[in-house]
Order: structure tokens, then sequence, then C-alpha cells
């Protein structure tokens, strides 16, 4: 039975070109994210401390929280409260009813992709432009994220070139990086000087002092903050770091885990509003305090969105981040997608080969891979396990508490060798599409051993 995660990878994979260029891509982010770890001697260190300080933050959200707004406050911020994606977005809209805004300038935040406010606030008349070069190439192009921190991966200069003289009248045939980036900065100069608010997602929130941390390397948060006088940030709850003690171990370890850079160009502090403005500050839950209830998923709060989950996964390199269903892909995306609703977002929990290779490089040390073997192991209670697979795996486990049957079988299996091709490679057999079976041996393990073992 195909799910909706595997239609829409056969169809990215079926530009195999596209496959090969997006799996290479990635690989060599992933390659950089090494050869950044290798070369520090206290990275595992480092992970671990993370690690230690995410879990004490996420099981003191009450005490940090309150001391964050406590100091925000203090600091001259105005502190919002969210419970869910819809109060979010009322409390951004109120915003900019108070001030007669028409115009917000963004810089990338996987929050508000998560609350959907891009899509309420243009309902609402208002005009959103999205500073990150990525997010701005797919603002134009009509698109999502398709990778949380390179959120337009996927598409190629030549298409970006395309779309760019549709849109900014670029020279026809111009694919030059240089030349599209300084078209967009062009257009972009006159966005910046003339919004009305500034809106930054925020890596970080540390309790102790009220301020929040922004990192990007194109330094559009810090251009877009600069002019407006009204400056609104907001995180997800579980962003929140004890002291800037803590922080310092997270801004060592995000960059070199998501990009392969030592530290992100712009690392960026807000403390305070613009003198005569205002500085929002928008904490949001919208499910996150349900999660802190899950003993086994907690882990996934840890996340600091540094996407290498996501550049070593085999399964998103090979089928992009469009074949997932929820809006954030990869290992990550698969458990956020199942905290979320479990019935709606199960077909992502096939896109994972077990390989653990998640695991064994979240900065944070999530335990992405177990989680998914274990959301895979409650999908029978939710209706939502494959019956195909219920069959053969009743079929396999009849035939292995049976050592008769079994023996006879492994005897007779090397005559399935001599089989015409089309009894083999047919639609019953997924593993054939694209491989060859491995042959046969003509002597099974079992006779092997009772041959050569030592008596």
């Amino acid at each position: 039975m195909s799910t909706k995660h595997s239609i829409a990878a056969a169809r990215f994979i079926a530009n195999r070109k596209q496959e090969a260029w997006h799996d290479e891509t990635l690989w060599m982010v992933r390659a950089k994210r090494d050869k950044m770890s290798h070369s520090l001697p206290e990275w595992e260190r480092l992970r671990e401390l993370a690690c230690d300080i995410k879990l004490y933050s996420n099981s003191h959200l009450d005490t940090l929280l309150e001391e964050f707004e406590k100091n925000a406050i203090a600091n001259g911020a105005i502190v919002h409260w969210a419970k869910d994606a819809a109060e979010h977005n009322e409390i951004v809209e109120r915003i900019l009813q108070q001030h007669n805004a028409h115009t917000l300038i963004k810089s990338k935040s996987m929050l508000t992709e998560e609350c959907g406010m891009n899509e309420y606030l243009f309902g609402k008349g208002y005009d959103i432009i999205e500073s990150d070069l990525g997010e701005r190439i797919l603002q134009w192009m009509h698109l999502h994220p398709s990778h949380i921190v390179m959120p337009a991966i996927h598409i190629k200069r030549q298409e970006v070139g395309e779309m760019m003289e549709r849109v900014l009248g670029t020279e026809k045939g111009n694919s030059d990086p240089t030349y599209l980036t300084h078209a967009v900065r062009k257009n972009m100069r006159e966005k910046f000087l003339t919004a009305d608010v500034a809106m930054t997602g925020a890596n970080f929130a540390v309790a102790s002092t009220g301020e929040i941390v922004v990192c990007t390397n194109e330094g559009n948060a810090d251009m877009g903050t600069s002019f407006p006088k009204v400056h609104i940030a907001t995180f997800g709850m579980e962003k929140i770091v004890p002291d800037q003690e803590a922080l310092g171990v997270f801004t060592r370890l995000l960059a070199r885990s998501g990009t392969g850079q030592p530290i992100t160009s712009y690392t960026s502090h807000y403390r305070k509003p613009q003198d005569g403005g205002e500085f929002h500050l928008i904490i949001v839950d919208n499910g996150r305090s349900d999660i802190l209830a899950k003993p086994d998923h907690i882990r996934t709060l840890n996340c600091i969105r540094c996407g290498e989950c996501m550049n070593t996964c085999p399964v998103y390199r090979r089928s992009g981040g469009y074949s997932y269903t929820y809006f954030i892909p990869g290992p990550i995306g698969i458990n956020l997608g199942m905290l979320k609703n479990p019935e709606e977002y199960s077909d992502n929990v096939s896109a994972c080969s077990l390989c653990l290779s998640c695991s064994n490089v979240c900065p944070v040390k999530i335990d992405l891979g177990e989680q998914i073997y274990r959301w895979r192991q409650d999908l029978d209670k939710i209706g939502k396990a494959s019956s195909e697979k219920k069959i053969m795996s009743g079929g396999m486990k009849f035939l292995m508490e049976r050592p008769g049957l079994f023996n006879t079988a492994l005897k007779f299996a090397p005559l399935v060798n001599k089989m015409p091709r089309f009894m083999i490679y047919n639609g019953l057999n997924a593993w054939g599409k694209g491989r060859e079976m491995p042959a046969f041996a003509k002597e099974s393990f079992n006779d092997m051993w009772k041959k050569n073992k030592v008596k």
C-alpha cells in the first residue's frame, strides 16, 4: 500500500539528475560539519553539555520563562504569551494595527511557518516581505521551505534566474549567483528602508538577561531591525537557555553542525527597544507543553533547528523536503509531525532507514532515530500500520516459529535463482524496483555451521 510520502518521493526520484545533485549537495554540508567537529577535541563534551542544559531548561520552563519575562520587561520590552498558532497570529496583527502598519519585513522563522502567519496576514491585507535570500526566492516562487536552514536548497540557480527575469527583469539567461544576488539586494534596499515593522525569530532566549539571540549569515535580521521603530521577535518557549555561559555552548555548536562554519556571520543580541520605539517578544507554546508529558519524546524539545539531521539523512537527501507531509521535513520533522498529529502524519515514519545517523550527529543528542522506531511500534494502535507489512510479518513469524518448515524453506531457497525474471521482479517486490536481488547461496549458514563447527 503506497503512502503519501512514498508517492511524493517517487516523483522526486524520477528525476535522477536532481536526486543525485540534491544528495551530493547536502552530503557536502555534512562533510563540512565533520571537518568542524574533528577540529574541536571537546566536541563530544559540548554535545553532552548542550543536551544536559536543554534537558534542564525544558524541565524548568516555568521558572526560566518567568525570569526571562521579568528581565525583558526591565529592559523595556513588551512580553506576550501565545498558547497556540491562532493566538500568536492575532497578537502580531494587533501590534500592526496599533501602529497603523501595513508592511512587515521579517527574517527567517520556522515558527511563523508553523503558525501559518504569512498566509493569515496576507488574508488581512498586510504585505509580508521575507528578507532572507532563500525565503525571498521561495516567496516569489510561491513555495514553502524544503529545509529549515537552507530553505531553497532544492532550487538550482538556473531556475532562480528564470524566475528573476519575470519578477525583477534581470538579464535573460543570466543565472550567475553574484549577479542575481546584487539584483535582489537592489530590490530589497527600498523594502528595508520603508517597512513599517520588523520581525525576527530567535535562535535563543537568555533567561538571566531577558535578551534574544538571532543568528544569520546575510545580516538581513540586523538590516531589517535597523530602520523600523517596532521590532517583533517570536520564539517557541523551548528556545530558552539559563544564562550567557550556557548560550556559549550552543553558539559553538549551531553553525558548525548546520552549515560547517565556526560561527554564523552575524550573531546578534537584542535586548532593548530603539529610542522611541517598541520591542515586542512573543513566547509561543503551540503544543510544546504537551511534549513535556511524553517521556519517550521529550528530547525533541532539545532541537536548536540546525538542520544537520536532514543533511545526513539518506532518505531526505534522496527524496527532498517536499516529499514529507509535515512542514518540517527530515528526522526532526518526522518526530514533530507525529507529536502534532500521529494520524495525519504517520506516513512520514516510513521515510527512515533506521541508520541512526541523525542521532549520531545531532548537536543536542536528540534520539531521533530511536524515537522514529518507537513511533513505528505504535502504528497498529492508531490504525495506521500497513496491512501489507502486517501480512509479511505474520508470514515470517509463522515460518520462524516452525524450525522444520524454516529449514526446508532454506534448503529449497536456491531454486529462486533459476526462476524466470518476471516471477521475481514484479509489483509485489518493492526491493527489486531499481535494485538487483541478492542470489541465494547454495549452502545455508545453518548447514555450514553444522558442517564446520568444532565438536
